[in-house]
């Protein structure tokens, strides 16, 4: 084993169980504030989100039960020389932080339904692989639970329709009600084409929402408000806080199309990033 493949492993090992067990700054700040806006009961269900956190931190507990599937976004330095298999060292990792944190094996067949065990199998992790200027490798993780996963959704729009996309999520948002475990993070992938809207959509959740410039950011705002008016509220028991934040990522795509998918994160938005040095 390479000292960088080790260091590699071990590190992704703790990246998961950092994202298991607390989340992004920007997010628990999202949920305070809608703590602050509610009442009656979608206030005391912000409260115990809250409370959960703080004793998944205290306890390095996972903050949900459901410990998800994985997903990396891994980019690597253009000068750094990987003489060993990313795939084999990511999958070491999660195996790892299932048996350390522990987390519940939730990995399965899709035919068979037979678990895995140890959160690995077939195609998982799924692994993003972009090259960088450097000599470093930037890893971010987003891990997400079966319920908010089952109601991403894809449709294609005719060129001329992007106006109608807001109002197209916030159907899909209605539609899915307390599934997803609100208050929600919506990601949407626009363009490319039917593979390419897909992983757009769930590579918008691993940034930090209503953050895009321009028309795209209008399109976030505008979505967010809408989506709130719904008053679907913190799991589905009403309220002003349906979502929490929406991001878009985007890609060209053919003249004759319009490719969009929407996926969606439930409150506990589990992601984090690191940077990792190779070894001297």
């Amino acid at each position: 084993m390479t000292d960088l493949r080790k260091k590699l492993a071990e590190e992704a090992s703790q990246l998961i169980q950092e994202a298991e067990t607390q989340l992004p700054g920007w997010a628990e700040q999202r949920l305070k504030k809608a703590y602050h806006e509610e009442e009656g009961v979608a206030e005391t269900q912000i409260k115990n989100i809250l409370r959960n956190l703080e004793i998944a931190r205290e306890k390095n507990k996972p903050i949900c039960q459901d410990t998800g599937l994985i997903t990396f976004y891994i980019e690597v330095g253009r000068d750094l020389q990987i003489d060993f298999s990313i795939q084999d060292a990511l999958e070491q990792a999660v195996k790892d932080a299932t048996g350390e944190l522990p987390m519940r094996p939730s990995i399965v067949n899709p035919l068979t339904r037979k678990n895995t065990e140890d959160n690995t199998g077939q195609g998982v992790p799924h692994i993003e692989y972009q090259p960088m200027e450097g000599d470093e490798i930037k890893l971010t993780v987003l891990i997400k639970g079966g319920g908010s996963e089952n109601v991403a959704r894809q449709k294609m729009f005719l060129p001329d329709e992007a106006n109608e996309i807001p109002g197209w999520v916030v159907d899909m948002v209605k539609e899915a009600g307390a599934k997803p475990c609100p208050p929600i993070y919506i990601g949407l992938g626009i363009g490319g084409g039917l593979d390419i809207s897909a992983k757009l959509a769930k590579k918008a959740l691993i940034k930090e929402p209503n953050t895009s410039k321009g028309e795209i950011g209008k399109m976030e705002n505008k979505i967010l408000k809408k989506v709130n008016q719904l008053e679907v509220g913190p799991m589905g028991l009403g309220g002003n806080t349906t979502a929490l934040g929406v991001s878009i990522e985007t890609a060209s795509c053919h003249t004759a199309s319009l490719p969009v998918a929407l996926n969606v994160q439930c409150w506990a938005t589990r992601t984090a990033t690191t940077t990792i040095e190779a070894p001297k």
